[in-house]
């Protein structure tokens, strides 16, 4: 019977909401069950799964009470603990890939050139790594100007400095109903409310924006979304920046997986006075490699190195030296290369393996969103599937406001060798063809 899991997210937004307080006593289940004219094997359902999901806890002799406090949990988005197979986290570092950084980086060892890489230096970098960062970012259709290029220690430093530089506390951001979840904790940290946008098949859309006016600026993932792995079309962000104008906002436009499709133009060709990009070296290279940019609006660049500055997300001479060289050199344009071939091969094996399901990605993106078939719910399935070593994110890790999370889960393609993904997204498979009940333990 599935109307129990009905009642389990009816009970579970109540204790969201604080109608069933911390320390609350549920009722005896019998009379749980009498009370909703269900069954008591169904009512015992009920409490078992609110008991999984970490909501309650049951005592001998005393029944069932609401928690005190929240089990302790990861974040949604750090690696996960004891999981053999992480399709949580996108860690795209290739073989051999370690070889040629570490060859480029031969040079920038060497006594003198140490001794300038490890002097400061402000959020504007160098007119070296500005130049060469410059040719380095630009794609189809744009070219960032070098002087209006800021660096940040990593991009999620590069999101938080440009909301803190276009949002002030207590103002309104608007994001895409799914997004990024590391804005919703900067948002949080920055005393900043977040707008929900809704979306369609193509993104982000203008009536949304229209709508949620007014708002200070908007945070927007026009190519490879993450979590959703959609593109938006050409004609949608000619759209958008027209909104922008109409409604005299800033867009944060977020390009961290953009290299992964060179071909398209970004926000920011079509509004640059109104866009600020976000690019980070993180994905482009490797995980412990961080430094973001930031691509700024004409005449706003104080402002940001402001931000920047007083939030303390200004990156290190040393990192900028060595982006400099893998820039340069043909170093990392060469590692993007390879990535763009492995993410396509990847997405290749997710169409083979996934036949069948509902998976939405752009054929270039280095994760993909299922939405899952009944009876599955996503907090079940993501426990299902830790249970067999697979770690993966649910649609509520991305999700904006009060409203439900779709029953969706993202996997993230890159950490695992391909054999490795492919096996795990067979064991997914299995998982997903049977019944919530038949992958839970006795």
């Amino acid at each position: 019977m599935d109307d129990y899991r009905a009642i389990v997210d009816e009970l579970a937004a109540d204790i969201a909401a604080g109608r069933l307080r911390p320390g609350d006593r549920l009722l005896p289940l019998r009379r749980f069950a009498r009370n909703r004219r269900i069954a008591s094997s169904t009512a015992a359902r009920v409490y078992r799964e609110l008991s999984r999901r970490g909501l309650t806890v049951g005592e001998v002799g005393r029944g069932t009470f609401v928690r005190t406090a929240a089990p302790a949990a990861e974040p949604a988005l750090a690696e996960p603990g004891g999981a053999r197979i992480d399709l949580e986290m996108n860690f795209p570092v290739l073989p051999g890939h370690p070889a040629l950084l570490a060859k480029s980086l031969e040079h920038l060892v060497r006594p003198d050139a140490l001794a300038a890489a490890l002097r400061p230096v402000g959020a504007v970098g160098t007119a070296v790594v500005r130049r060469t960062a410059a040719a380095h970012l630009a794609r189809t259709g744009w070219a960032p100007d070098p002087g209006r290029l800021l660096f940040a220690g990593n991009g999620r430093q590069a999101v938080a400095a440009a909301v803190a530089a276009l949002v002030p506390a207590g103002e309104r951001l608007g994001v895409e109903a799914l997004t990024y979840p590391v804005v919703k904790g900067i948002a949080a940290r920055l005393g900043v409310t977040l707008v929900p946008l809704a979306m369609d098949e193509h993104g982000l859309t203008p009536e949304a924006l229209r709508a949620a006016a007014p708002l200070r600026a908007v945070y927007v993932q026009p190519a490879l979304h993450n979590p959703l792995g959609i593109t938006m079309p050409d004609r949608r962000r000619t759209e958008l920046a027209a909104v922008l104008r109409e409604l005299d906002i800033h867009a944060i436009e977020d390009a961290i997986y953009g290299f992964l499709r060179s071909d398209l133009r970004p926000l920011a060709a079509l509004a640059p006075e109104r866009t600020v990009v976000i690019d980070s070296l993180s994905k482009r290279l490797a995980p412990g490699l961080t430094l973001g940019f930031l691509t700024v609006p004409a005449g706003a660049t104080q402002d940001f190195a402001t931000a920047l500055r007083s939030g303390t997300w200004a990156a290190a001479r040393f990192a900028l030296d060595a982006a400099t060289r893998w820039m340069g050199d043909g170093t990392a344009a060469a590692i993007e290369e390879e990535k763009r071939s492995d993410a396509a091969a990847r997405q290749r094996i997710v169409t083979e393996r996934l036949a069948g399901f509902r998976i939405r990605a752009d054929p270039q993106a280095y994760h993909c969103w299922w939405e899952l078939p009944d009876p599955w719910r996503a907090d079940t399935f993501v426990a299902a599937a830790a249970r067999r070593g697979i770690a993966v994110t649910p649609s509520g890790a991305f999700a904006v406001g009060s409203g439900r999370a779709p029953n969706a889960v993202r996997l993230a393609l890159a950490s695992p060798s391909a054999d490795t993904l492919a096996g795990a997204l067979d064991v997914l498979a299995g998982l997903a063809r049977g019944a919530p009940e038949d992958s839970t333990p006795e």
